[in-house]
């Protein structure tokens, strides 16, 4: 690399980022912001971005571990829907807090924040699949369609600078909401029956959850390229 293409590489790395426009109108969206930023402006000082994440983490990580041998120790469920919560404040309150106190890093939170989704979903699915709750080829095909859901959102975060949160009023929070009901049912009855055949109760909810996140996939999908199609005029 010669002088002049070293110093142009490092006065476009200079560049002000443009941080994506966030989507997010779920259900929760608007009173979980405002109890969010009540918590965040009453946390202590030495409570950082960071500590959050890495609890949301390490909460995640912990519920995966919980999933994994709560399938002869049903009791762990309540610690899994406990670190659910502990997960929820981490990854929700994090990027408040830097709002907050005006300390914002976009690209390294972005980059993070959602590596740590990514890590989590592994985790907390792949926990499941190595329980009695949920079949193993049913969580690859979950967190298949998962991750092309966020690829998708990914995606459109760069061309359209639009970051999708919540899609059709369901967002991180809700999620978290039917996992914890699930896992309470799942402390009474593990099962049900579906036209005379026993079936896992966390198959059924996997199922159901691939065949609307591989819908969300499609209708985001072509919108985004139709829009892409109309904005960018072929010549």
């Amino acid at each position: 690399m010669n002088v002049v293409t070293a110093t142009a590489a490092c006065s476009e790395a200079r560049k002000p980022f443009v941080d994506a426009a966030r989507d997010h109108r779920s259900l929760l969206a608007a009173r979980e912001k405002q109890l969010l930023v009540w918590m965040a402006a009453r946390l202590p000082a030495w409570i950082d971005s960071d500590h959050l994440t890495a609890a949301g983490l390490g909460a995640l990580a912990a519920a995966g571990v919980g999933y994994a041998l709560s399938g002869a120790r049903p009791w762990l469920l309540h610690l899994v829907n406990l670190a659910l919560l502990v997960n929820w404040l981490g990854d929700s309150l994090d990027g408040t807090l830097a709002r907050v106190r005006g300390h914002l890093r976009p690209r390294y939170g972005f980059y993070v924040d959602h590596l740590v989704d990514t890590l989590g979903t592994f985790f907390v699915v792949g926990g499941l699949a190595l329980s009695e709750y949920m079949s193993p080829m049913i969580a690859l095909g979950f967190l298949v369609v998962y991750f092309m859901l966020a690829i998708n959102v990914y995606l459109a975060a760069y061309t359209l600078g639009r970051f999708q949160i919540s899609f059709w009023k369901l967002g991180p929070t809700e999620l978290r909401i039917l996992l914890v009901v699930a896992n309470l049912q799942l402390l009474n009855e593990p099962s049900a029956v579906w036209f005379g055949r026993p079936i896992l109760l966390y198959d059924i909810g996997a199922a159901m959850g691939i065949a609307v996140m591989a819908v969300m996939f499609l209708v985001s999908a072509a919108s985004n390229t139709a829009q892409l199609y109309r904005e960018e005029t072929r010549f």
